[in-house]
């Protein structure tokens, strides 16, 4: 299995100030690391689960996210067949960016749930490159996609089938929101340095 991935590069939504819930991406790594911006075109979104991989995908603008499917993991471990699937909607989608979450716990430690993460990610990045594949904090997405799923009316077994995606689906579209946030502060920016200033 690939060792941890490569260092940190900085999260453009960093310091955004979204909250917990709608799982904040505080910080992030990239693979490889501090890739370029993509700019636009269509992103998917990974919640990598031991069972299942949930995918979503955005529209080519970063509006909105989702949900596309749910992979099965591949139990042998070696062949990651579940890989090879999820690299064929990334090329099939000419997406620009792969997000994959990170589930940290609240208390920000890393578990064995990251470090699948991160493992899996580095697997992806080789069938995907030149693609970037960025890491995300994804707290408690899990528990916002049971939630909104039953808010919905779905029964218990429609939501095992479908929580996974729908995590994806959170975990994207946080950081849509992030960049839209951060492209707006930029511009906001840009135009009050070029705007004359006012003679006294």
């Amino acid at each position: 299995m690939p060792g941890p991935a490569p260092a940190a590069a900085p999260d453009p939504g960093a310091g955004a100030g979204a909250g917990v819930e709608a799982g904040a991406a505080r910080e992030a790594d990239q693979v490889p690391p501090r890739a370029e911006e993509p700019g636009r075109g269509v992103r998917i979104g990974v919640d990598v689960g031991s069972v299942r991989v949930g995918v979503a995908a955005s529209d080519p603008d970063g509006l909105l996210a989702v949900p596309v499917t749910t992979l099965r993991r591949d139990a042998s471990g070696r062949r990651h067949k579940d890989v090879d699937e999820l690299a064929d909607i990334v090329r099939d989608r000419h997406a620009v960016e792969v997000v994959v979450g990170l589930p940290r716990q609240l208390s920000g430690e890393e578990g064995e749930a990251v470090r699948r993460a991160r493992q899996y990610a580095e697997v992806l990045s080789t069938r995907v490159a030149p693609v970037p594949v960025r890491l995300v904090d994804e707290r408690l997405t899990t528990v916002v996609a049971h939630r909104r799923m039953a808010e919905r009316g779905l029964r218990s077994r429609a939501r095992r089938e479908l929580v996974d995606q729908e995590a994806a689906v959170q975990i994207l579209q946080h950081h849509l929101d992030i960049r839209r946030a951060r492209e707006a502060a930029s511009r906001a920016a840009s135009d009050g340095a070029a705007r004359p200033q006012d003679s006294v």
